[in-house]
């Protein structure tokens, strides 16, 4: 079944590529919105009357903290799951179980957890994390061991190079664990992925290019007796007319200074992380522009110009998006987290326009 998730700025919102996100770029737009209590609970509220299946509480140096804000917003929401991010090396994978266990019996186990590694060894350190990429994944994969064990058999001790686990007992230990998803491109993400993930987390790329990556990963977990789903994170520019969404898209680019985008390109070519690699190479050689930044049909990287992390988005009419969409469901992704400028009125409005098509049975592709 197909699942259709938004994402929650805490780190700022507003109606430009450049208004959350940045990668240390300094540019400040007008109009750009704080990350209140408020304002978010107004997103939280929209995303869950429009329809979406869950929403993407992010963490990075700069963004508010995720747990917290799962925890002020639950009751907000009726239906709505709350995916939060987990950053191992920042907590430890038990004290994350009790937290989890405990957001699962207050909000009806509507949690979820997305399980990052890190991205830049700049945001790595500041947050006190001075482990190496890939430790980082082998400290990644012990922490699920330990936070899968306390569900499975909490009487169970651990030992390995970076926790140790008594056998602890969960406060509620009848509440369901909470679905895994990860997100990592290199040689050493995967091995975690196919071994403890349930949903693995991609950035949007070209379907050629993603499809060889599902077929690698569908080989790595079936060498361990797994099964993965697919997840995508994509940002969406729909209008009711293809013309007037590659428009906007046109005006966003413009607006925002060669100096900048140099700025960005040099910050993001410091990171680690080969998933922010793999999205920085879709811009190179290409001009700034709307169609020039079209990698592939209705798939822009333009918004990659000046944030890191998910650097594409999908831009077209309604129905054109609605099939690019389809297309990677047919590859196998049956996950995909959304985003819009700004996020309170992208949700209500594609709720509206959007969720429809996607929800209704598909057309042949």
């Amino acid at each position: 079944m197909l699942e259709v998730n938004w994402f929650l700025p805490t780190n700022g919102d507003g109606r430009h590529l450049t208004s959350s996100g940045l990668p240390g770029s300094g540019r400040q737009i007008p109009g750009e919105r704080l990350p209140s209590l408020d304002y978010l609970r107004q997103v939280v509220r929209a995303t869950d009357r429009a329809g979406f299946d869950a929403i993407l509480i992010p963490t990075a140096s700069g963004f508010e903290d995720p747990w917290l804000i799962a925890a002020a917003l639950a009751a907000d929401a009726r239906r709505l799951k709350f995916l939060v991010t987990v950053r191992p090396g920042l907590e430890l994978p038990s004290y994350t179980a009790y937290k989890a266990a405990t957001l699962q019996q207050l909000t009806d186990n509507r949690l979820w957890i997305h399980v990052v590694s890190g991205s830049s060894p700049f945001e790595q350190r500041s947050l006190g994390d001075f482990l190496g990429h890939d430790a980082r994944y082998q400290r990644t994969e012990e922490f699920l061991r330990v936070f899968h064990g306390l569900w499975k058999d909490y009487r169970q001790p651990f030992h390995g190079e970076f926790y140790r686990s008594g056998g602890a007992a969960l406060p509620m230990p009848d509440v369901p664990s909470p679905r895994v998803y990860f997100g990592g491109a290199s040689a050493a993400a995967e091995q975690v992925a196919a071994r403890q993930a349930e949903v693995y987390m991609m950035w949007g790329e070209p379907p050629d290019m993603l499809a060889e990556r599902i077929a690698h990963l569908r080989g790595l977990a079936a060498a361990q007796g797994r099964q993965l789903r697919f997840g995508l994170r994509l940002h969406v520019f729909a209008e009711a007319s293809a013309e007037q969404a590659w428009n906007r898209v046109g005006q966003l680019v413009r607006e925002i200074p060669e100096s900048v985008i140099e700025q960005a390109r040099k910050h993001m070519d410091s990171y680690e992380s080969v998933g922010q690699s793999r999205q920085t190479a879709l811009t190179r050689g290409r001009q700034a522009g709307a169609r020039e930044l079209e990698v592939s049909p209705n798939l822009w990287a333009g918004v990659g110009l000046v944030r890191g992390g998910a650097g594409t988005a999908l831009v077209g009419s309604y129905d054109e998006v609605a099939e690019r969409i389809e297309e990677y469901r047919q590859l196998g992704v049956d996950s995909f987290t959304l985003s819009g400028f700004p996020h309170l009125e992208e949700a209500i409005h594609l709720g509206r326009e959007l969720l429809p098509r996607l929800k209704s049975p598909c057309p042949e592709v």
